[in-house]
């Protein structure tokens, strides 16, 4: 049986939720009206409903994020909401809070956000046993890794390949709460990775004064489709519930021609998990949307610097260098790339990240809206891209249609039109009409054929006609066009009407989790998560952190990103080039805001703790296999 590959799209709303299936997305994930971690990106049930209406016209999914965590209080107006959403037809819940496979629900399928702690193949197993149909991975986890998962398990495996990183171990993100009490997974990031920071070592020396020291370059990981595919891989998503329509039209567009040139190669092993086919105005490309710079993260394990300390805006789309300054502007290697309107992004001469808006391009000369003095040889990056933008935000820029067949036969008291699509779905509608012969021996059939092929907005596209007449009956365009019109009409909502929605109803189960003691970053924070993990054996179960936050003393971040590696100190990877050991603990600091970083070489993880953490500081030389000097 061919295995189903999908690409899923974020939908901020209905409106790009659509724009995401017209460019080619096999399934959206949207927010509903509560339970969501973008607060800023909620849909009522209603908007929610029309979505799923449009979706499944093309045998594309709708999901629904469900995963904040839940306090008690919440459990029931939780519950309810399900309800609904399984009522108006949406296909899966994406959820991170194990109370959700405690409550009494409808058989809706369930898939394990990514905040769920899906990094190893007991866990994810786990899950697939107690009735997870999809898990979401870790963003951290390498092919092997993912490769290893997938032999342990038969669920299906969802991975990000597109947009913004979350430098922490997703869902033991604690620093927002710490710092401001908001909490990540409750919906209210702070986003304090994007902050600028001061890193200080242990003699209290100021090693940086002022950069985005947890800020990361974004994910691109188009090249390993095929990769990922035989890792394991069968959904590949795109962050970005908050971007605007250009970036999530640009980035599925782009994705998806990627995609089905894999699928056209390999049509015996895997298949599009959708209908229809998608037809572009545009080229799609990566870097003309935001990004912060690209990086394949640790997909290939750790091999370059991830960082991107200059600023959290986005970078964009190199262009060139800077070969001269005049009096009110810029000569720039490549300037007919560049369109008036644009926006540059570049670092100044003082090392900040800094930008301007073309105004005019002018005899050669780009000239902004505010001149700034800039180096020769300063590289110059577009991240605001006029033209693309409004080429894109059009709404005929992507297309979708679904492929159809029509037969234009005779009855006994007029005619009939039958329609058959890509997908069997067929509609027959009959006109009663004369039999009048056509004045002129020329044929009627090649103009009834130009006619019957005119779908205009109709979600579908003619692949083929056939007309079969026993005389040269004559028949006014008109009705033609009213038969085509009438039979393509139905036919969408056929489509809709039959379109199979998989249901998995819970069955509760006692095989044991994978560990007996969980601490907070489990983010057990109500008695249906606690009576969750009890009936599977789990005797020690901690708080959420959000229940029992320690101000000045937790642990608040861990990651496999790591500053040391940012600085080419690392005595696992760069021990022969790295000079001088740093003298630990470091510290980053923004404001009054101070955190420890704690360095676990074994597992190559970096810790953040608040400042009043007392720590025990491991010998790295020891924990990576060298003796100790």
């Amino acid at each position: 049986m061919k295995r189903k590959i999908e690409i899923l799209a974020p939908a901020k709303n209905l409106i790009q939720g659509m724009a995401a299936i017209n460019a080619g997305a096999d399934a959206v994930y949207i927010g509903g009206p509560q339970f969501g971690a973008r607060s800023n990106a909620t849909n009522t049930v209603e908007e929610i409903a029309e979505m799923v209406r449009y979706a499944h016209l093309f045998k594309a999914q709708v999901f629904v994020v469900i995963n904040t965590i839940l306090y008690d209080d919440e459990l029931e107006a939780c519950r309810e909401l399900i309800y609904k959403l399984y009522d108006i037809g949406v296909d899966a819940l994406i959820v991170q809070d194990m109370a959700v496979m405690e409550m009494d629900l409808p058989p809706i399928v369930i898939h394990a956000s990514t905040q769920a702690n899906n990094r190893d193949p007991k866990h994810v197993k786990f899950l697939a046993d107690a009735g997870m149909k999809r898990v979401v991975l870790a963003r951290e986890l390498n092919l092997d890794q993912i490769r290893e998962i997938h032999e342990a398990t038969d669920v299906e495996l969802e991975f990000f390949v597109s947009g913004a990183l979350c430098v922490s171990f997703s869902g033991n993100c604690y620093m927002s709460i710490a710092g401001g009490e908001r909490s990540a997974n409750r919906g209210s990031c702070a986003q304090n990775c994007r902050l600028p920071y001061q890193l200080i070592d242990g003699n209290g020396t100021t090693l940086i004064e002022n950069s985005h020291l947890l800020s990361i370059k974004d994910l691109d990981l188009s090249d390993q489709l095929p990769n990922l595919i035989e890792a394991g891989i069968c959904s590949f998503k795109i962050e970005g519930r908050l971007k605007d329509i250009v970036y999530v039209k640009n980035n599925t567009s782009y994705l998806r021609k990627k995609l089905d040139t894999f699928l056209e190669a390999n049509t015996d092993k895997y298949q599009k998990a959708s209908s229809g086919r998608t037809f572009y105005n545009f080229e799609p490309e990566m870097d003309r949307s935001f990004n912060r710079g690209y990086t394949d993260y640790f997909v290939n394990k750790r091999k370059e610097r991830i960082g991107n300390w200059e600023s959290p805006k986005s970078q964009g789309q190199y262009i060139g260098k800077v070969l001269e300054i005049k009096a009110n502007g810029y000569i720039i290697e490549n300037y007919e790339k560049l369109n008036n309107g644009d926006g540059l992004y570049f670092i100044n001469a003082n090392g900040e990240a800094d930008g301007a808006q073309i105004n005019v391009i002018f005899n050669n000369i780009v000239i902004p809206n505010t001149f700034k003095p800039l180096p020769v040889g300063t590289l110059i990056y577009r991240n605001s891209d006029a033209e693309f933008n409004k080429m894109v935000e059009k709404e005929n820029s992507a297309v979708r249609k679904i492929g159809v067949k029509l037969y234009f036969t005779e009855t006994a008291d007029g005619f009939q039109l039958k329609a058959i699509d890509e997908d069997g779905h067929q509609n027959t509608v009959e006109m009663k009409a004369e039999k009048v012969l056509a004045n002129s021996a020329e044929s009627v059939i090649p103009n009834i054929k130009k006619n019957l092929a005119k779908t205009g907005n109709t979600p579908f596209i003619v692949d083929d006609i056939e007309v079969d007449f026993s005389g040269n009956w004559f028949l006014p365009i008109s009705k033609v066009n009213e038969i085509r019109r009438e039979v393509l009409e139905q036919l969408v909502d056929i489509r809709v009407a039959e379109y199979h929605r998989e249901e998995a109803p819970i069955q509760k189960t006692t095989h044991p989790y994978p560990v007996s003691a969980l601490d907070y970053t489990y983010n057990v924070s109500n008695r249906l998560a606690r009576a969750f993990y009890t009936r599977h054996g789990v005797s020690e179960i901690e708080k959420a952190f959000e229940l029992q936050w320690d101000p000045g003393k937790s642990r608040v971040m861990t990651t496999k990103y790591c500053v040391k590696y940012e600085l080419g100190k690392c005595s696992k990877y760069q021990r022969d080039t790295m000079g001088e050991k740093l003298v630990e603990p470091l510290t980053l600091k923004h404001g009054e805001n101070e955190y420890k970083l704690k360095f676990n070489c074994k597992p190559c993880e970096m810790e953040i703790w608040e400042k009043d953490a007392e720590l025990e500081y491991e010998d790295e030389d020891e924990q990576i296999g060298y003796v100790s000097r």
